[in-house]
């Protein structure tokens, strides 16, 4: 199953935190999916890291390589990505959220969120 997280899931599982649902550890741990991040992730962490928020203390650059280095698949954001925005329903403002449901969309891959109004789309999103 090829999956993309998002970004509070990606800060859970590089922290090992509590926080990582069971569920959502199972699927990230199991080596038969292919584990995905977005650029516009680590985007966002670096945004609000900036902003001195204490729910995204890491640093990008760190957590970047070591998703590449545990054989995670980096999405750039394309102009497809973007257009595709453009067809999603008014149900979240986060403008991070937004993309990465469009790219679930555009690379045929489910997106794992903990976000329950991300999991609202209609669209390959489950939420853990």
């Amino acid at each position: 199953m090829r999956l993309l997280l998002d970004t509070h899931l990606l800060l859970w599982a590089a922290a090992s935190t509590t926080r990582l649902s069971s569920q959502a550890r199972q699927l990230i741990t199991d080596p038969d999916n292919e584990w995905s991040f977005s650029v516009a992730s680590i985007w966002e962490i670096a945004i609000k890291l900036g902003r001195g928020r204490d729910d995204f203390q890491v640093d990008p650059r760190l957590l970047r390589r070591g998703l590449l280095d545990n054989e995670y698949h980096e999405f750039a954001i394309t102009g497809e990505h973007a257009a595709a925005v453009a067809n999603l329903p008014p149900l979240h403002r986060d403008p991070f959220d937004r993309m990465l449901v469009a790219q679930s969309i555009v690379e045929g891959v489910i997106l794992l969120t903990a976000d329950p109004v991300v999991a609202q789309y209609p669209v390959p999103v489950r939420k853990v």
